[in-house]
């Protein structure tokens, strides 16, 4: 019995070296792993942000679409597009339903008409 306590006592010591040398090694390797994976996640995500634009036709050679329109001009009421996919921007022409219906959105048109007395 003296033996097997002496060996016991004796393998805890190794075993605590080894724990330490496992350490040493994997750390730095799942630090190198959790940088990388959140750099290259980095990298897909900002290259996968130019195909979900949200203008893909309207005025592309502007570095920024404006329109602007007199209220006197729109008269009683004008519906505007909102989801960039009508084929008669800037006025709304139900285009907004199929993109709804393929996308999940709930995007609608903005909807501008005068105050009732």
């Amino acid at each position: 019995r003296q033996a097997l306590f002496i060996g016991l006592s004796a393998s805890k010591e190794p075993l605590m070296m080894q724990h330490r040398e496992h350490l040493v090694v994997a750390v730095p390797v799942a630090v190198f792993a959790a940088a990388g994976g959140f750099l290259v996640g980095q990298y897909l995500s900002r290259r996968g942000c130019k195909k979900g634009q949200v203008n893909s036709s309207i005025s592309k050679d502007s570095p920024k679409v404006v329109h602007s329109f007199d209220m006197e001009d729109i008269g009683t009421k004008a519906v505007y597009c909102r989801c960039w996919k009508s084929k008669k921007f800037p006025y709304c022409d139900g285009a907004h339903a199929k993109h709804n219906e393929e996308t999940g959105d709930n995007v609608g048109p903005l909807i501008v008409k005068k105050r009732d007395a």
